[in-house]
Parts: C-alpha cells; structure tokens; sequence
C-alpha cells in the first residue's frame, strides 16, 4: 500500500448512516474536497439498514432472518423466501441512491450472483447433511460467516460505483472471501486487500466483515466490522480512526432528556469508552477500542452529517477537571443468591461465573456481602430462568431471585469531589424514585444507581439535571 501522506485516517460508517449514503456523498466522502484531499482515507462500512437483521436474526426484537431460519430443521423452505426477502431488501437500498440505470444494472448483477451463489450453497450443505455422517450443527458458525459477508459486499460494491459516478477513483475491497480458496488470518486478509491499493489517488471501500482463520463472528458476533475497521487501522498506522454516527457523542439521550439539555462531549478518553461500551452505548467495541488504544491510535466518533464538526475525540487524556461527562442507562435483571452457609467459603462466586459463562450472559455490575452474591446481567429472561436452574442444582439449600431493574450510571474521566453519589441520591429522592442499590469505584470513572426499570428514563432525566445541567448553567469564576 503506498501511502506518501504523513497522516491517513481509517473510517467507519454504520448501516442506519449507509441508508443515507447520496447525503454523504455530498458531505463526507465529497464535500467541498478537490483532487488529492479527496484521498488519504479508507472507508470500511456496514451492510445497508437492516440488512443484517434479514440475514441473520433482527439484533433487538431476535425476529429470525435466513441464518435462524436455516438452522431450524423443522422449516425447511422458509430460510429461501427469507433470501429472497434479502435480495428485494437489497435492490430496494442500491435504487434509492444510484441514479444511473448502467449503475443500477451493475447492482443489481451483484445482488443476483452472491444471492444465489449464497443459496446453491445452503442447499448442498442441506443435501450433503441429509446423510447420517454430517451434521448441519458443525456447519452453522461458518454459515453465519458467509452470510454476514453479504450486506457488507453489497454496501462496499455500491458505494465505490456511485463513488466512481461522481469522478471519485474508488476502490471496491472485498475482504469477504467471496470464492476465495486459500486460508488467511485477519492480518493477512487486510494486508492482500490493501497490498497495491495507492491512498494517495485511490479511495478504498472496505467491507466491514472480513473472512480469516479466527472466525470474527465466532468471537464478535456482530460486532465484527469495528474489528475489521481497528485492525486497518493498527495494520496501516492510521493517525487517527473515525466512526461516523448519526448524531453525536453526547451527556445522555437527547430522546430521553431534551435534545437543549445535553452536552456534546468533545474530548472524553479510552476509560469512558469502556464504561459507556459495559452500559451497552458502545463508542466503539471493546475489543476494538484495546486494538487502537495498543497502538496508539486516537478515535473520533462524529456526526456524518455534519462534516465540518470535529465531533469527539477518544485517546488517552486525562480531564482536566472533573466532571459528569454523561449519563445512560441499562435495562437488567438482578441476579441474587443468598446462602447463609457462604460466610467464610470460597468458591461461590467462581461456581456463579461458570454457569454465566457457559450460557453466555454478559454481567453489567456485581456485588456482594457476607452471604449474598447480585450480578447485574444484560440477557433475556429465558436465559437469566437457565442460569437459576443450574444454580439451584448446585446450590440447592440457597435462595434464589431474579428482579427486572436498571442500572443508570453516571460516567466520566474524573469523578473525585463531585459528590455524585449524595448529588444523585437527592436528585432520585426530589423525582420520587425508588432506590434499589447503588455504588461507586475507586477509580472514580463512574457510578451507578439501580431503579425500578419502568424509573429507568425518569432516573436518566433526573441525574442529567442535577449532575449534568446544573454545571452547564452554572456561572463561570473569573480567572
């Protein structure tokens, strides 16, 4: 890869954004650019708007897309009509921002080929799994691979043609695999992708899913394209590594506060990235974030569609003075066991950890006493019912509850002297908002209040006005 450039940035763009993609060709990738500042960056994007929630399974209602339905035997036909949704779903994307009908054609050519190269391929594997010596079961993680690849090779494909269109020289990188015999490690992939690519007159469109021995899906899931996006970055030694979202990086939900009362963020670091990623309001993903922050790469999450800010930069600063930096919450269920028999015995905790790591539930907080352990989990409930199952078999003469609450937490680079839990604590009391529990670390990046989750936004608004508002109008001391 030629770079002559001092400074190339790496930059991602997610689907809800790729669904706009003739205003960012207008603001973002062109702009008010001209000749040789149109490059000097690689672009990775996402599939196109729910596109992966067709292919795979809808990420929040878990309505099944073509990867569920296949994976279940007892509907054996309704995985292809789900295919066909994708492709229609596909060419309904492309038409919305392709003007030219020799453009439109070529998309269209693109969707039929992976579409149904895609499904001859399911319908081998479901005849090659008909015998008794094969079982699909084996088969699906890589399934759910091939299947990911799609959205993102159809999003890559159209963006550099309409790039293209517009006299950009935009590159089209498949990282997917697509047909590909030999065997690559992520490394790899990257490298032979963007081995002759040229930053300095070229423009790569990148697919945010790459095909590699490790296997992004297995260990991501879906968040693979922040991988992908970290691992350029790392791979080329970006001098910085941009997400673009929809809206900015801000002190709280501007659906859930008031679009006037919060505060764009601006300048936070690596620490409130990881809390904000442990509340579920991923930056960026964890992994992905230890990725740039190894080597030394800062992010900047800004809104696409307002090119000419600089949104907020995420590196290794310390804050200046403390503050509040934002306020968000998480819906959970609190998970308690309460064994008198604990007092003084090790290995309780550990038993607990194995049971939610082999059903694969995410703890958001835990705390303990002398006889009772509460994890705070984010997982449906049918999982949580599968957890207190296996506990109840280990530990038969405890007590077991599970209760549906939140966890609302106030985050920041430096929390020390603010008073966020007493500050807090009254705000809760003046709403009238039960308090279940509450604590705060000893690194002061956080704290966090547990509320009735029906509380859950009333608690957001509540700690937003006391720890966020009141600093925002308070009157400034003369220097």
């Amino acid at each position: 890869m030629t770079v002559t450039k001092q400074f190339h940035t790496v930059e991602k763009i997610g689907g809800t954004s790729m669904s706009r993609l003739h205003e960012l060709s207008e603001t973002l990738f062109i702009g008010d650019r001209e000749g040789d500042d149109l490059y000097g960056r690689i672009f990775v994007v996402s599939a196109f708007s729910g596109v992966t929630n067709l292919l795979l399974e809808h990420k929040k209602s878990g309505e099944p897309g073509v990867y569920a339905l296949f994976s279940n035997a007892d509907n054996e036909l309704g995985w292809s009509d789900k295919l066909n949704d994708v492709a229609a779903a596909m060419r309904e994307a492309h038409a919305e921002v392709l003007d030219h009908p020799g453009d439109v054609a070529a998309a269209d050519d693109f969707v039929r080929e992976r579409i149904e190269g895609a499904r001859s391929c399911l319908i081998d594997l479901q005849r090659l799994c008909s015998y008794g010596h094969f079982r699909l079961s084996q088969h699906m993680a890589v399934i759910r691979e091939l299947l990911s690849g799609l959205g993102e090779a159809h999003s890559a494909f159209v963006t550099a043609t309409l790039l293209r269109r517009f006299g950009v020289d935009a590159r089209f990188v498949d990282l997917s695999g697509w047909r590909d015999e030999g065997e690559y490690s992520l490394e790899d992939r990257i490298v032979a992708g963007l081995r002759d690519v040229d930053l300095t007159r070229e423009m790569p469109i990148v697919t945010g899913y790459a095909q590699c021995t490790e296997g992004l899906m297995n260990e991501f899931d879906r968040g693979y394209s922040e991988v992908t996006f970290s691992k350029i970055a790392a791979l080329t030694g970006a001098g910085e590594a941009i997400i673009h979202k929809e809206f900015h990086l801000s002190s709280a939900d501007p659906k859930t506060v008031g679009a006037e009362n919060v505060v764009k963020l601006g300048h936070t670091n690596y620490d409130v990235a990881d809390q904000l990623s442990n509340m579920g309001m991923e930056a960026v993903h964890p992994k992905a974030a230890k990725m740039l922050r190894q080597a030394g790469i800062p992010l900047r999450v800004t809104n696409a569609f307002e090119p000419h800010d600089p949104g907020t930069l995420i590196d290794e600063t310390a804050a200046e003075t403390p503050r509040v930096e934002m306020i968000t919450g998480l819906g959970v269920y609190a998970l308690e066991l309460f064994e008198q028999d604990m007092v003084g015995v090790k290995g309780y905790d550990t038993a607990i950890l194995n049971v939610l790591t082999r059903h694969k539930v995410r703890i958001v907080a835990k705390t303990s006493n002398a006889n009772t352990i509460t994890h705070y989990l984010d997982a449906p409930l049918k999982s949580v019912r599968r957890v207190e199952r296996d506990l109840e078999e280990l530990y038969p003469t405890a007590s077991l509850s599970a209760r549906n609450l939140a966890v609302v937490a106030a985050i920041g680079r430096d929390l020390s002297g603010l008073k966020v839990l007493s500050r807090g604590l009254a705000a809760l009391e003046a709403a009238d908002i039960d308090l279940v529990a509450l604590q705060q670390t000893t690194r002061d990046v956080d704290a966090q209040f547990v509320v009735p989750r029906e509380r859950m936004d009333d608690a957001i608004r509540a700690l937003h006005g006391v720890l966020v508002e009141e600093r925002k109008t308070a009157p400034r001391l003369a220097a």
